[in-house]
């Protein structure tokens, strides 16, 4: 059994898919978890217990998170098998450059010219509409002026030119015309009785958009709704026996008005208001129409206008259910022939109160292309067809073209995958020792110039291999002392509210003696320490470490912390001191150093110690309680440039046994900037002497208002402007931390 349990695990693991790393495993674990929770679901269903509904969830979050888990672990799989060949990532990103752009560019193309088609069919029919309009418009200004000259000659108000447009144009044979006299009817109204209308009352309202412009001369014509139907109304006011003249005519808006478009755009339906779904409060005074937000959603029975106020949580909700629906989609004429669906919302002014809605009305069009094409191209002719030929064509040499770079980047990537896997060859050959493989050179290229690189160096390099290996042990040494020395720095800060930290540490030899570092001891206070080791190279860096892992192990948030030591004694044949700190204390920089001091003193030789400065930030308080050992004394820079030097504390750390430190504690107010360094930024040299110290203050003090990266970046150029072309004596380290 567990022969044939550790064979099936040896070709899983071999094919790549037994789960080795953590998420993995995690993704195998939420699996089986959400699996042994749908059967308990089911088996608890099979009792009558309500328990199995309440499982449903938790298995359909652990089935989605298992699945974007095993989505990751299989995207990481295939690009491990399918990109490790070069032919595969050249062809991977021929696509991406060739392909995908191409096919972007057609989705974009195809949405713009639906979206486009969708527009223009839904401007065919409000043009049509707006096109009767003003047909009505001129035939009712001929009507006004024909009734005032009457009025004004005291003649029967009689329109003979309305009896000679219904003779000679059948859209005014549908229409019905009456006039007023101020508000009294005049006793001439033509048309379908069963249609007759009222005068509006919004006419006679100053406020109102429509009168206003009336009564600077202009008509009114508008899509209205009156006695839950709607008409395409037009009007004009004319002076007549010194009052006003009003001639309206009205059109019903019908299935024989829409089948007069449907012919050039195919099936038309027209959706008007039907039942209110909820409606709030109505407002003291209609709100303008820049503040109103309209959204139109598609349903069931119709679409549902939602309309909100800016500021406001109530909204409107109106259904628009289907009113009619005229005209007939003829055939596909080709397979992209395809029906294109779009809404167009008319704006429908109530005729009672004359305020407009935004979407009172939706015509809905479903039409093809070809139709839009022979509705757009009519005046065209045999042109249109020509462009058809010119189209076709630009498409076939844009194909052709196409073919050409495909087949010329194919050729291309043959001749550099055969160069890489001729070299991929010898390295071979060389990983086995073997330095008398050549690569055969066919070209006179850039890869024809690399083979011959590597025939020469095969021919030298054996002589040299055993340097190479010594050298490049001591290399691999260095590069993983400073890789874990790297680690060592802080890489993310997590910041207080109320301080920001910035650090830098740039070596003089491959690895650094500098220290710093920031640790959270709560969520609102931080430590911030900065410390310099005696000597440079292999051994500083150890004992950087050293100091490093002390001071966070002492540090860290979930042990016990201290202020003061409450028991320091010697365990009977340990020879070494013991300390216990209440739970809840907080931390005491002073205490930090002596331990420290103390550990320092017992595991390194006479020789070795270092410097160190520990600060710890209260961000309740805004006070930095800290203690020097030996460091060059940090600086508070305040927001007017006067500069604080932080010198509490005692000696070096590690020279002395048994050392005490003092403890100071400073308040550091909004804007000021705590700067610590160490003296491979003060003690540079040049022919005009050391940087110094005041020189740094200098820089910072022009940079304190300035982000802490970009004091740091000024403060390192100076220095590296006062070394010149001479090596950097020693490392630089820079500490800086804002209060805010």
């Amino acid at each position: 059994m567990n022969s044939a349990y550790y064979k099936f695990r040896e070709k899983l693991v071999h094919a790549g898919l037994w789960p080795e790393g953590r998420m993995a495993r995690i993704a195998c674990y939420l699996a089986g978890l959400a699996a042994l929770l749908f059967l308990l679901e089911h088996i608890l269903g099979l009792f009558g217990s309500s328990w199995g509904e309440h499982l449903e969830g938790w298995v359909n979050f652990l089935t989605f998170i298992a699945g974007f888990l095993f989505a990751i672990l299989a995207f990481g799989w295939l690009k491990r098998r399918l990109l490790w060949r070069l032919r595969n990532r050249l062809i991977v990103t021929y696509v991406f450059i060739g392909v995908i752009p191409v096919v972007l560019l057609a989705a974009m193309a195809f949405i713009t010219l639906y979206l486009f088609a969708g527009q223009f069919a839904g401007f065919i029919v409000t043009s049509e509409l707006n096109s009767q309009m003003r047909s009505a418009d001129a035939g009712n200004a001929a009507i006004a002026n024909e009734l005032a000259a009457r009025l004004d000659r005291g003649e029967t108000p009689n329109a003979e030119s309305l009896e000679g447009l219904k003779k000679h144009q059948t859209a005014w044979q549908k229409r019905q015309v009456c006039a007023w006299i101020g508000n009294t009817p005049l006793p001439f109204c033509a048309g379908d009785p069963a249609a007759k209308f009222a005068y509006p009352e919004f006419f006679n309202n100053p406020a109102n958009e429509f009168a206003q412009d009336m009564r600077r001369g202009m008509p009114f014509h508008a899509i209205v709704r009156d006695q839950d139907h709607l008409y395409l109304r037009v009007a004009i006011v004319l002076p007549a026996r010194s009052a006003q003249l009003t001639v309206i005519t009205s059109e019903a808006v019908d299935k024989g008005l829409m089948s007069q478009f449907a012919e050039s755009v195919g099936e038309i339906t027209l959706y008007a208001s039907g039942i209110h779904l909820e409606t709030a409060p109505p407002a003291a005074a209609p709100s303008e129409p820049s503040k109103t937000q309209t959204q139109i959603t598609n349903s069931d029975q119709g679409f549902v206008i939602t309309q909100s106020k800016k500021g406001s949580a109530q909204k409107d909700h109106e259904l628009l259910t289907p009113t009619f629906t005229v005209g007939n989609l003829p055939p596909a004429s080709g397979f992209i022939d395809r029906e294109i669906h779009f809404v167009t919302p008319l704006r429908v002014v109530d005729w009672h109160t004359g305020e407009s809605e935004r979407a009172g009305a939706l015509v809905r069009v479903r039409t093809t292309p070809s139709l839009l094409y022979a509705h757009l191209f009519a005046s065209l002719g045999d042109f249109a067809t020509g462009v058809e030929y010119i189209l076709l064509a630009v498409g076939i040499f844009f194909a052709i073209i196409e073919l050409i770079a495909l087949f010329t980047g194919t050729r291309m990537t043959r001749t550099v995958t055969r160069a890489i896997a001729e070299l991929h060859e010898a390295t071979r050959h060389v990983d086995r020792g073997d330095f008398s493989h050549r690569i055969p050179v066919r070209s006179s290229d850039q890869l024809a110039d690399l083979a011959l690189s590597f025939n020469s160096m095969t021919a030298s390099i054996e002589k040299l291999i055993q340097e190479q290996k010594e050298k490049q042990r001591l290399e691999n040494e260095l590069a993983i002392a400073q890789e874990v020395q790297a680690q060592l720095f802080p890489r993310q800060v997590s910041e207080l509210e109320s301080l920001e930290v910035h650090g830098f540490c740039r070596p003089a030899r491959t690895v650094s003696g500098d220290y710093y570092d920031f640790l959270a001891a709560s969520s609102h206070k931080m430590i911030l320490a900065v410390g310099d080791i005696s000597g440079k190279g292999i051994s500083a860096a150890l004992l950087m470490a050293t100091i490093h892992s002390a001071v966070r192990a002492y540090s860290v948030e979930s042990a016990p912390q201290m202020r003061e030591p409450m028991a320091v004694g010697s365990v009977a044949g340990s020879g070494r001191l013991m300390a216990t700190w209440p739970e809840g204390a907080e931390i005491s920089p002073s205490s930090l150093l002596a331990l420290l001091n103390h550990q320092l003193y017992e595991s390194t030789p006479p020789e070795k110690y270092a410097t160190l400065f520990l600060g710890i930030y209260d961000g309740l308080s805004h006070r930095l309680t800290y203690s020097n050992g030996g460091h060059l004394p940090p600086i508070i820079m305040g927001k007017d440039g006067t500069v604080r030097r932080l010198e509490s504390g005692g000696t070096v750390v590690g020279l002395f046994d048994n050392m005490s430190y003092d403890e100071g504690s400073v308040q550091m107010h909004a804007g000021e900037i705590f700067v610590a360094y160490s003296d491979g930024v003060t003690e540079p040299e040049n022919d005009f002497g050391e940087f110094g110290e005041s020189r740094l203050i200098d820089i910072v003090r022009e940079n304190r208002d300035a982000s802490l990266t970009q004091i740091s970046q000024a403060v390192t150029l100076a220095v590296d402007d006062w070394i010149g072309d001479n090596e950097q004596p020693d490392d630089v380290t820079l500490v800086l931390a804002r209060a805010r």
